[in-house]
């Protein structure tokens, strides 16, 4: 029997008929800070809690999470600002821009799409499988 990987590989065989997969959409954090973002401005450990449930990964990389963060910046897409009215100590939010909003629309049609094929995968499935 294999150990599970992590990594790149989606699947990897635990024994006869048996099987681990990882299905995963890539970049599904940046259309997650987007939705979040369109509900309200927030600081990055706030967002960092918000967007590991919703991509269902318990620890997000705060690393990666303000690279993207900024990345988006840069594009215009998100804007940001030092807040000391918060709690605690000076927090940098984040809040999205009329272009970032055009971009979360077109994640949310693209998703859409691809829903859309799951349904019509499971659907497929559910009516020529038998368990």
């Amino acid at each position: 029997m294999q150990v599970p990987r992590k990594g790149s590989r989606c699947r990897c065989r635990l024994g006869p008929n048996d099987f681990e997969v990882s299905a995963r959409i890539e970049r599904f954090i940046e259309p997650s800070l987007l939705l979040l973002l369109s509900e309200g401005s927030n600081h990055g450990y706030e967002l960092a809690e918000q967007v590991g449930f919703l991509i269902g990964e318990a620890g997000v990389d705060l690393g990666n999470l303000y690279r993207l963060l900024r990345s988006l910046e840069a594009e215009g897409l998100v804007r940001s600002a030092w807040r000391n009215d918060l709690p605690g100590p000076l927090k940098r939010t984040y809040e999205l821009t009329d272009e970032g909003a055009a971009l979360l629309k077109a994640w949310v049609n693209s998703l859409q799409g691809i829903q859309l094929r799951l349904d019509t995968f499971f659907h497929r499935f559910t009516s020529t499988v038998k368990d």
